[in-house]
């Protein structure tokens, strides 16, 4: 269960999070949804540790997450907003390389990364070069590293932006799916995508 209290962050003057409470259980799909300066960026920063509140507590199954950033990144996925990918790294390279950063390697990370390619709809591309992938598929591929752990956490910030309609329904049905085995939360200002 994830559960968040009283969750406050200032920049300046500006109070993007005055408070901010929510309680999720496992297998829970959440739709993290307002306008863009909502303060939905600055909490999932929050959440992943790439941030600070000026106060509150997020707790995973009732452990701190703020407290132990490197036990954190071992339990969430993220899948940011804007990402930087290897685009000389072919799809398959790019995968064991995040499956290394988790202590993956060898068959395993191959197998793994093959099993999240086939679920993200990449299967037929392992051998192509990231920077020959469409947007829609880079997002997807994107989804999959951040799977590559098997983490209880996935946390995606805005995952349909830029998409065409029909990549943006494979994306959201890729995120049901996934939904069914985790805590998903889905950051978005686009209503029709939760």
């Amino acid at each position: 269960m994830l559960k968040i209290q009283g969750l406050h962050k200032k920049y300046g003057n500006y109070h993007a999070l005055d408070g901010l409470d929510m309680e999720l259980k496992d297998g829970a799909l959440f739709g993290f949804v307002g306008p863009n300066g909502a303060g939905k960026t600055t909490t999932i920063k929050i959440m992943t540790g790439l941030l600070k509140p000026d106060r509150g507590t997020v707790e995973l199954d009732g452990k701190d997450m703020l407290a132990d950033t490197m036990g954190l990144r071992m339990r969430i996925g993220y899948v940011p907003d804007h990402f930087g990918l290897y685009d000389n790294l072919k799809v398959s390279e790019y995968m064991e390389f995040f499956a290394a950063c988790y202590n993956l390697e060898g068959f395993e990370a191959r197998k793994r990364a093959r099993s999240l390619l086939e679920q993200v709809g990449l299967g037929e591309r392992m051998d192509a070069f990231v920077d020959g992938l469409s947007r829609g598929m880079q997002q997807r591929l994107c989804l999959a590293r951040a799977l590559i752990h098997d983490p209880e956490l996935l946390i995606m910030d805005e995952p349909t932006a830029g998409l065409d309609p029909r990549q943006r329904i494979a994306v959201r049905n890729l995120i049901a799916e996934i939904a069914l085995q985790k805590i998903v939360i889905v950051s978005t200002h686009v209503v029709p995508d939760v």
